[in-house]
């Protein structure tokens, strides 16, 4: 099994570890689909091979319109993210955590609406980015890191859905949700390798999984 032939959504691709992975899907002989606000930083996903659509990963309006025009998808990755932090814990204002919840909320967003579309694949894969920064909480980062353990703790619970839902229907597991987490800065090398990777081990291994990142 490999993503060759996948349809692979890129939630919010227009970032440098956007360009990177569906560079790397497409090279594997996926279908990449790229989505992002501005169909200007889109171009460069376009030139390299993947279909763009201009559509908010953190609307669920966009999103769900999106996956009905879609008649298959096998992996979703959210690739919503961005820093603020500094200043201890005086430091983490409103300003920045409203600025930071789009993150989270695009993860919520995109594992609703292609829930039914994962499901129904022989190997739906729903993945997001976290940091090791959720073992080690600081005072510093305290705006983001919630924001990532929240996005990590709503990534299990689409795992256990995925579990539920083969064990209920007496079938095999076949979708599987991953947290792939990144120590230090992200790497967009390392992220390509591991979202290609998440369709060469079963559901069964990968369902409510942490794989970690780190630069070649």
């Amino acid at each position: 099994m490999t993503s060759s032939g996948r349809t692979i959504v890129l939630a919010g691709a227009t970032s440098a570890a956007g360009l990177a992975t569906a560079r790397a899907l497409i090279a594997a002989g996926a279908h990449v689909v790229a989505t992002g606000r501005s169909a200007e930083r889109l171009a460069p996903l376009a030139e390299a091979g993947a279909q763009i659509e201009v559509a908010d990963a953190t609307a669920w309006a966009d999103m769900t319109a999106l996956a009905e025009r879609l008649d298959a998808v096998d992996g979703v990755i959210s690739l919503v993210g961005g820093w603020r932090g500094g200043g201890g814990l005086a430091g983490q204002s409103d300003e920045d955590f409203a600025a930071l919840l789009p993150a989270l909320q695009a993860v919520r967003v995109t594992s609703r609406a292609f829930d039914a579309l994962l499901k129904a694949s022989d190997a739906g894969r729903f993945a997001i980015v976290s940091s090791t920064a959720v073992l080690k909480p600081l005072a510093g980062g305290a705006n983001y890191v919630t924001i990532k353990a929240a996005a990590e703790t709503w990534a299990r619970a689409v795992a256990q859905g995925y579990a539920k839902a083969a064990r209920d229907a007496g079938a095999a597991l076949r979708a599987a949700s991953v947290i792939l987490r990144v120590e230090g800065g992200l790497d967009p090398d390392s992220l390509a390798r591991a979202v290609v990777g998440l369709w060469d081990a079963p559901a069964s291994e990968l369902n409510a999984s942490v794989v970690e990142l780190t630069a070649a």
